[in-house]
């Protein structure tokens, strides 16, 4: 079974636990509406990259640490979109979901999502509880304060800001605990790779500050130009359009550099070039090819 019918299944199982008996039922259709249809799942399917080469011995466990991470994502999109941050009407090409349904079912969605990634990893520990432990502290750390995700927003709302650390929070930290996760769910030590997570996920910002900056809400599914409105920090406005292709280009070179040995390290060096380069919107890839 290929890497994205095994992500989708983990993901609507997951879903399915919130739309069980007693559940609010617009609750749990704003839920299923912040994860489906999918987007790239590009952080989920880094899990399982990973757990795969190392020796990938518990499937289940990395499904499910994928699903987890991959619904954490989606909460912080879901909140990162309503009225007190970007306000954004669209997100994957459909309408936002505050927008779709209201601000409140918004803030709770993405608060259910939140906690559904835990209640999912807890579910799927009986088959090796000893790695519950690193699972869980992987996937908090990326998530909360001091150095995850939610402190990553909160940057934003400071008078300065350093751009690599604010990358580094608000989008590295949860490709840090993809690599990481991905090592611990198959019995890897999982710090030896959080390198390569931290490398692609400032990767993946950089790409995403061009794309912001160069493409257009038909290609991206989401309003563009968000960083020059909304005075965030962003690499194409502090490098320029030439430096951040640059910047992109050589991370995607220190995160190949920085796997591990494993036995499948050549395979997945090649899976992390070609996916980086598919970060580039259209128009700069086929200039660059």
């Amino acid at each position: 079974m290929d890497a994205v019918t095994r992500i989708e299944r983990a993901l609507n199982a997951a879903i399915a636990l919130a739309e069980g008996l007693g559940s609010p039922p617009r609750l749990a259709e704003a839920m299923r509406y912040a994860v489906f249809p999918r987007g790239a799942r590009l952080r989920p399917r880094l899990v399982l990259a990973v757990a795969g080469a190392v020796g990938d011995d518990q499937p289940g466990l990395a499904e499910s640490a994928g699903a987890a991470i991959e619904l954490l994502h989606c909460a912080s999109l879901v909140h990162d979109d309503l009225p007190c941050f970007d306000d954004a009407a669209t997100r994957r090409g459909k309408p936002s979901l505050h927008r779709a349904f209201n601000e409140p079912l918004a803030v709770l969605a993405g608060d259910a999502l939140i906690v559904l990634a835990f209640q999912l990893m807890a579910r799927a520990a009986a088959a090796a509880p000893q790695r519950l432990g690193p699972l869980m502290l992987t996937i908090g750390d990326s998530v909360g304060m001091p150095t995850g995700i939610v402190a990553g927003q909160g940057w934003e709302s400071e008078p300065r800001c350093d751009l690599t650390e604010y990358q580094r929070q608000k989008t590295g930290s949860l490709f840090a605990a993809a690599t990481a996760a991905g090592a611990a769910a198959a019995g890897a030590d999982p710090d030896a790779w959080r390198l390569l997570g931290d490398r692609l996920g400032e990767a993946y910002q950089v790409a995403d500050d061009i794309r912001d900056a160069v493409s257009d809400e038909a290609e991206l599914g989401k309003p563009t130009g968000q960083d020059a409105a909304h005075h965030r920090p962003s690499a194409v406005l502090q490098l320029g359009l030439p430096g951040a292709i640059a910047r992109l280009e050589s991370l995607a070179a220190d995160a190949a550099a920085a796997i591990p040995p494993c036995p499948g390290a050549e395979g997945l060096r090649a899976v992390i070039l070609l996916e980086t380069q598919r970060l580039l919107p259209r128009s700069l890839a086929v200039r660059a090819a």
